[in-house]
C-alpha cells in the first residue's frame, strides 16, 4: 500500500488544494509516484477524464502537479451545488441523481464502499498518496457522518497537516481552537501545523511560531510566503472574484452567474500583464469591454431569469448592437439562443427565450454530455473572422442539446457550436487554451479597437500552468520542513 499523508485546514480557502499540489510535485521531483485523493469535493468548476468521467478540478491540478492523468477515482464523490440546498452528486465520476442536502446527508455513509475501493485502486499505483481534507473537521454538527476529514484519517491512518491562513486574520485561533476541539484521537493524527500566506518579514513571526507550539503542543511544519502563483481555482470563493482591476488595454469581461462553472476556462489570459480579466455582476461594472463572455452555468434557467432581472441582459443586448464582441461556453452558449426549454424538470422546468443572438434552441435532457473534445474552428464571422481550421482541444460537460433551426455558421465543429455576426457560442470548455487560439483572439480584438500589444509571450495553458507548477513547488520546498514531513510518511528524502 502506498504511504498517505493528509492536508486539512480550519476552514474552507485556506490553500489546502495547493498545499496539496505542491506537494505532489516536490513528491514527483524527488523521483516517487506520487497521487492526489479527495474523497468528497464540492465545486462547480469540473472536469472530464479521457474515459468521459467527472471529477473536480482541484484534483486535476495537483494530478497535473504529480505529473500523472487525472482519473475520477482522485476525486470519488464530486457534488455540484444546483440550489442552495440541493447538489448533482457525481460518483466517480458519473452522475447518480440530484439530491436535497438532508438526502444526501442521509445516504453519504452509503458511498463509503466507493471511496474504499477507489482509494484501493489509486493505492495500487502510486508510493505515496496525498489526501486532502474539506471545509473544516470541526464541524461539531457534521462530525459523526464524515467521510473527507478526521473520520477519512481514521479510516485510511493517515498524518495530518492541519493549515491556516494568516492573511485572512486570526490564524492562533483557526490553529490553536481547531486543535482544541478535535478527539483525543483525532488530535494524535495531527502531526504538525502550517501558517500559510504570509506577507512581510518572516523572522517577525517567530514569537508567534513559539507560541503556536507552546499552546498547540505540535511543530509549526512551515510558514509559507504568500506567493503570486497563478492557479485553476476550484469553487466560488476564488479570488479572481474579488479583483477591482481596471480596465486594460484589452478588457474581457465575465459576467459572474450565480451558479457559475467551470470558469477557469478565462484563466489563459491572465499570461498577459496588458488583458484584464474582470468578473461582472452588476450593470454598473461593465464597463465598454472589447469582449462579454457569458461563462458556463449550473443552472442555466436560473442565471438567465436573474440577468434579466438585474439589467445585465438588456446590457449585454446593448454590447452587442454597439458592435461588441459577445462570447458564450456551454451555458452561456445556450442562453445566446432562441429558446431554452426543459420538459422533463432538469433545472426548474419550462422554458425561456434566450437572449436571441444565434438561431440556435436548446431542449435540456436528463442525460449529461461528458466526452474529451478535440476538433476545429469550422468557420468564424465577424470580428473573429480569420479563426477558421484552427485546432481547437476541450472537452464538452453539459445537460442539454442544442439544434439550429435555421442556416447558421457553424462556429466549432462537430456541432458544437455556432456564430452570427460578432456572436459567438461553444460547448467546449478549454477553447481559449491553445496559443494559436488565445494569440488569435486578442490580436483580432486589438485590430478591431484600434489598438496594440504584445503577445509573444503567449503559451499553450498546460505549458503555462506547469511553470506555475514549478514556482509553487520551489516556494514550498524551501518554506516547508520537508526533512520532517518525510519522517511523517516513513520515506527518506535524499534531496
Amino acid at each position: 500500500m502506498a504511504k498517505v499523508i493528509m492536508i486539512q485546514g480550519t476552514m474552507s480557502n485556506v490553500g489546502k488544494s495547493v498545499i496539496a499540489a505542491g506537494l505532489c510535485r516536490i513528491l514527483s521531483d524527488d523521483g516517487y509516484r506520487v497521487a492526489p485523493f479527495k474523497s468528497q469535493n464540492m465545486a462547480l468548476n469540473s472536469f472530464i477524464t479521457r474515459e468521459g468521467l467527472e471529477m473536480g478540478r482541484a484534483q486535476v491540478m495537483q494530478a497535473e502537479c504529480a505529473r500523472i492523468e487525472p482519473m475520477a477515482i482522485m476525486n470519488p464523490i464530486l457534488l455540484k451545488p444546483t440550489s442552495d440546498a440541493g447538489s448533482q452528486v457525481i460518483v466517480n465520476g458519473r452522475v447518480v441523481g440530484n439530491m436535497k442536502a438532508r438526502e444526501y446527508f442521509a445516504r453519504k455513509k452509503d458511498f463509503l464502499k466507493d471511496i474504499r475501493a477507489a482509494y484501493e485502486a489509486l493505492s495500487d499505483m502510486a508510493d505515496v498518496i496525498v489526501v486532502e481534507g474539506a471545509g473544516s473537521p470541526v464541524e461539531m454538527n457534521l462530525k459523526k457522518d464524515d467521510i473527507v476529514n478526521m473520520g477519512l484519517a481514521g479510516m485510511l491512518d493517515a498524518p495530518v497537516l492541519l493549515v491556516g491562513d494568516i492573511d485572512r486574520g486570526g490564524v492562533f485561533a483557526q490553529l490553536i481552537g481547531t486543535l482544541d476541539l478535535l478527539e483525543e484521537d483525532e488530535r494524535d493524527r495531527v502531526k504538525g501545523v502550517i501558517v500559510n500566506r504570509f506577507r512581510g518579514d518572516k523572522s517577525l513571526f517567530d514569537e508567534g511560531i513559539r507560541i503556536l507550539e507552546e499552546r498547540g503542543k505540535t511543530k509549526v511544519v512551515g510558514v509559507v510566503p504568500y506567493m503570486k502563483v497563478r492557479l485553476d481555482d476550484e469553487d466560488s470563493l476564488s479570488e479572481r472574484f474579488e479583483k477591482n482591476s481596471s480596465a486594460g488595454i484589452i478588457d474581457i469581461a465575465v459576467i459572474k452567474l450565480a451558479h457559475i462553472s467551470n470558469f477557469t476556462d478565462f484563466d489563459t489570459f491572465e499570461q498577459l500583464d496588458e488583458v484584464s480579466v474582470r468578473y461582472v455582476s452588476e450593470v454598473k461594472d461593465l464597463g465598454n469591454p472589447d469582449i462579454v463572455i457569458i461563462p458556463g452555468s449550473k443552472n442555466t434557467l436560473s442565471d438567465l431569469s436573474v440577468l434579466r432581472e438585474n439589467g445585465l441582459a438588456e446590457a449585454v443586448v446593448s454590447k452587442a448592437a454597439e458592435g461588441a464582441c459577445i462570447f458564450g461556453i456551454c451555458g452561456g452558449f445556450q442562453m445566446l439562443g432562441r429558446r431554452i426549454a426543459d420538459p422533463l424538470m432538469v433545472e426548474e422546468g419550462g422554458s425561456l427565450e434566450g437572449l436571441g443572438f444565434l438561431p440556435v434552441d436548446t431542449v435540456l435532457t436528463n442525460e449529461k454530455v461528458r466526452t474529451c473534445y478535440s476538433g476545429t474552428v469550422s468557420g468564424a464571422t465577424g470580428i473573429l473572422a480569420g479563426l477558421e481550421g484552427l485546432k481547437v482541444d476541450g472537452y464538452e460537460i453539459h445537460m442539454g442539446k442544442t439544434e439550429p433551426f435555421e442556416a447558421a455558421t457553424e462556429f466549432t465543429s462537430g456541432g458544437t457550436g455556432y456564430c452570427a455576426g460578432n456572436v459567438y457560442g461553444t460547448y467546449v470548455h478549454g477553447f481559449f487554451d491553445k496559443k494559436e487560439i488565445a494569440k488569435n483572439v486578442i490580436s483580432k480584438l486589438a485590430e478591431a479597437g484600434g489598438k496594440r500589444l504584445h503577445t509573444e509571450q503567449l503559451r499553450d495553458y498546460s505549458d503555462f500552468k506547469d511553470s506555475q507548477y514549478n514556482i509553487l513547488a520551489k516556494g514550498l520546498r524551501e518554506s516547508l520542513d520537508m526533512e520532517y514531513i518525510y519522517r511523517i510518511l516513513g520515506l527518506q528524502n535524499d534531496n
